[in-house]
C-alpha cells in the first residue's frame, strides 16, 4: 500500500511541475491541475478516515510573482474548494496581498499551483484580447475599465468550471458510499481551529462599473479553457 501511495505522490509531483513557466500552455497547465485533483482524491481514498484526521495540515501562500496584480478574488474560493482547502487573504511584508491555502499537504500545494496557473492564463488571454478588433473599438479612456471587466469575466468563468468539476467529483464519491470530501473538510476544519486565528470578513466594496462586451469576452475565454 505504501508503494502505491508513493507512486501517486510521484505522479502528483510530476503534474504539479506542468506549469506555464516550464513550457506548458495555459490549457495544458489547467488540465494537469484537474488531473492532480483526481489523483489527490485517489490518494485520500487510499487512507483511512483516522489517517486523514491525523495528517498534519499545511498553509501555503500564493502571491503573484508579477508586479501588477491580477484580481483573482472572484475565483480564489473556487480554487480552494476544488482542492479541499480553506483560504484567507493576508498582507505581505512589502504591502502586497497573498492568499493562504490551508489543507492536507498535497492539497494545499495543488491549490497554490492552480492559483498560479489561473493567474498566468488570465494574463495571457488578456494580452490576446488587447490585440483584438473588439478591444480596439473601446475608447482609450475606458481601457482600465475594459481590462478589469475582461479579467472579472474570465475569473468568474473559470470559477464556474471549477465549481462544476468539484460538484461532479463529490457526487461520484458519494456514490461509492464514502464522502471523502466531508472527511477531508472535517480534518482541515479541526486543524484550522487549532491555529487560533481570528478571521475578519472583508468589507464589500462599491459596485463595479463593467464594460459589458469586455466582460462577456473574458467569460468566454474562461469557459473556453479546457479544465479536466
Amino acid at each position: 500500500m505504501s508503494t502505491e501511495r508513493d507512486r501517486l505522490k510521484g505522479r502528483i509531483a510530476a503534474l504539479l511541475a506542468k506549469t506555464v513557466q516550464n513550457g506548458c500552455t495555459e490549457g495544458e497547465a489547467l488540465s494537469a491541475a484537474a488531473k492532480v485533483a483526481e489523483l489527490l482524491d485517489r490518494h485520500a481514498l487510499s487512507l483511512t478516515d483516522v489517517e486523514i484526521r491525523e495528517s498534519v495540515c499545511n498553509s501555503v501562500a500564493f502571491a503573484s510573482r508579477h508586479r501588477k496584480r491580477v484580481p483573482l478574488d472572484a475565483c480564489i474560493g473556487a480554487i480552494a474548494a476544488f482542492c479541499d482547502c480553506r483560504v484567507w487573504r493576508e498582507k505581505t511584508a512589502d504591502g502586497g496581498v497573498s492568499h493562504v491555502f490551508f489543507g492536507l499537504p498535497e492539497d494545499a500545494a495543488a491549490a497554490r499551483d492552480l492559483a498560479e496557473t489561473v493567474d498566468d492564463a488570465v494574463r495571457a488571454e488578456l494580452g490576446r484580447y488587447k490585440t483584438s478588433r473588439d478591444y480596439a473599438r473601446f475608447d482609450t479612456r475606458d481601457r482600465h475599465t475594459v481590462n478589469a471587466s475582461f479579467v472579472l469575466g474570465m475569473v468568474n468563468g473559470i470559477a464556474g468550471k471549477l465549481d462544476a468539476l468539484k460538484a461532479a467529483r463529490d457526487a461520484r464519491h458519494r456514490g461509492t458510499g464514502r464522502d471523502i470530501a466531508v472527511v477531508k473538510t472535517s480534518a482541515v476544519d479541526e486543524a484550522f481551529a487549532k491555529l487560533g486565528l481570528v478571521m475578519v470578513e472583508g468589507q464589500g466594496g462599491p459596485r463595479r462599473l463593467v464594460a459589458e462586451g469586455a466582460y462577456d469576452a473574458g467569460s468566454a475565454a474562461g469557459q473556453a479553457l479546457k479544465v479536466g
